[in-house]
């Protein structure tokens, strides 16, 4: 019986998605690369994130987002599975719209971290 977990997220870019584990910290590895589980069950995910334990993490596309598959018996992480993914998914967001705003002119005018975690952005563009 396989002990794997497969969670659906919002993220839907790689490239973000890489940015964003990048920004945080984490060391990941590109992929397609094979995680598993105890009972050797393997998905093939298209970002790895090696564990000391062996039992590596990863996202993977399911057709619609980059769903987060792991043995959560085997999670190794600083943070929760819900805390780890919310990091994940604030940073994602932040390179998402850093992105797509520059791509249409914008620039950032003012950023500010919140005492809550959040991230307060100002954007500008200048028009002629």
């Amino acid at each position: 019986m396989s002990h794997f977990s497969q969670i659906k997220t919002q993220i839907r870019n790689l490239e973000s998605l890489k940015d964003a584990l990048s920004d945080l910290g984490i060391d990941w590895r590109p992929g397609p690369r094979e995680v598993g589980d105890y009972s050797g069950q393997t998905h093939l995910a298209e970002v790895s994130i090696e564990q000391e334990n062996g039992y590596d993490i990863g996202f993977r596309w399911n057709g619609k987002e980059y769903e987060l598959v792991a043995d959560l018996q085997y999670w190794q992480q600083d943070l929760s599975v819900d805390g780890f993914l919310r990091q994940v998914t604030q940073r994602y967001a932040y390179q998402t719209v850093m992105k797509e705003t520059t791509k249409v002119g914008f620039q950032v005018a003012e950023q500010q971290k919140n005492e809550d975690g959040s991230i307060r952005l100002v954007l500008q563009r200048w028009s002629a």
